[in-house]
């Protein structure tokens, strides 16, 4: 071999080195940037892309609900756990879920319903009626009918009793039939 021919051998090498020696920088850059970025990635956003999913969703006060999501919302969400069988569920609350989306869907692309706090869906069912059991963090319950829905709390009315229970308290709605 020629003193060229090693000479482009020895080139040849180098750069073969250094393209390998680059593409472990940039995996590792790669890698950085995907973990700095998920740091972004709310509970929400997962919870969004799940809609229509079967769930497990462990809540505190209440337990472990299975069932399918079907809303999620600012700061709340609804799991229908069988016919007629509805929970909004605040997030807060949450302690856990299982079988939710790889994916997520920023807040940006929600639709603007979505962008509903808790009050508007517990003034929906004060409107219609509705019998429900509150589901407070420590475990305790207020059932009754849903009155009115102020900035944060709820009254509910049941054998001549009012109680207003503070969002702050309060786990899951679970509406009776």
């Amino acid at each position: 071999m020629s003193w060229e021919e090693e000479l482009f051998a020895l080139f040849d090498d180098l750069e073969s080195q250094a393209s390998a020696a680059f593409a472990d920088d940039r995996a590792a850059e790669i890698a950085d940037r995907s973990r700095a970025e998920y740091q972004q990635v709310t509970l929400a956003a997962r919870l969004m892309a799940s809609v229509g999913s079967e769930l497990s969703v462990g809540v505190y006060g209440v337990g472990l609900l299975r069932g399918t999501l079907e809303r999620v919302a600012t700061g709340w969400l609804l799991l229908r756990t069988g016919p007629e069988r509805d929970w909004v569920i605040r997030e807060a609350a949450i302690t856990g879920v299982v079988g939710a989306s790889e994916r997520a869907v920023p807040a940006v692309a929600w639709e603007a319903v979505a962008r509903l706090g808790l009050g508007s869906a517990l003034r929906r069912l004060a409107e219609g009626g509705e019998r429900c059991v509150l589901h407070l963090l420590d475990g305790t319950r207020h059932e009754g009918e849903l009155r009115r829905v102020g900035a944060d709390f709820v009254e509910v009315y049941d054998a001549g009793r009012l109680a207003l229970v503070a969002f702050a308290a309060l786990a899951a709605v679970q509406r009776r039939d």
